[in-house]
């Protein structure tokens, strides 16, 4: 597990997911009325220090603690997590039914553009299951899977096979595209390296690529 501190309250881990048999990114967003977790994976083999740090904060902030999924595949932890804190669940509304089969609980479903926890706010992807989260205050943009990190520090868009059948590149392109009039720091992919500063450059490049 690697941790680190992006801003107040900002922080990114990873942790080696068995099913995707790679290291994959999580957020932890806090505000003066909430923790956030953003796609959340417990470390299977660090799970003690996480669990001390995490419950540390927790009692620390004394606020509610909500989970936020960006797709159904990244379910991740969400099961344990929820029954250890009393989380709240949040997930695209067209996820629903696979997160439900993946974890056992969803309590809040949305759509892009619906009010939610800590003001993030949602963006369409080109993917019906799948948003793409925005933190404000921090510049930070949080995709699931249809950005991804590249091995030159930048950022690309998901392989065709990652896609549903009738939906191509260019609606992926076409969904993302309104995300260039944010103004966007920070890229913290899930899978890849993450983008620290400059983030709507590399995303505009990857869009026009």
């Amino acid at each position: 597990m690697e941790v680190t501190q992006l801003a107040e309250g900002l922080w990114r881990w990873t942790a080696y997911h068995e099913e995707w048999k790679d290291v994959v990114g999580c957020v932890y967003f806090e505000t003066p009325d909430a923790i956030a977790l953003i796609d959340p994976l417990v470390p299977a083999d660090d799970t003690t220090r996480f669990w001390r740090a995490l419950d540390r904060d927790v009692r620390r902030a004394r606020r509610p603690v909500h989970i936020l999924v960006t797709v159904f595949w990244h379910a991740r932890s969400t099961t344990e997590i929820a029954a250890r804190y009393g989380a709240c669940v949040f997930v695209p509304r067209r996820a629903r039914a696979a997160v439900e089969r993946r974890t056992g609980v969803v309590t809040d479903v949305f759509r892009p553009g619906d009010k939610l926890p800590s003001g993030i706010q949602a963006f369409a992807s080109g993917r019906s299951t799948e948003v793409v989260l925005w933190i404000p205050p921090h510049r930070t943009l949080v995709p699931g899977d249809v950005i991804l990190g590249d091995k030159d520090a930048g950022l690309r868009l998901c392989p065709d096979s990652w896609l549903p059948s009738g939906v191509h590149q260019r609606d992926v392109r076409e969904a993302l595209e309104p995300l260039l009039d944010l103004p966007i720091q920070r890229v913290l992919v899930s899978h890849g390296k993450p983008v620290f500063r400059g983030g709507r450059a590399a995303l505009a490049r990857a869009l026009s690529g």
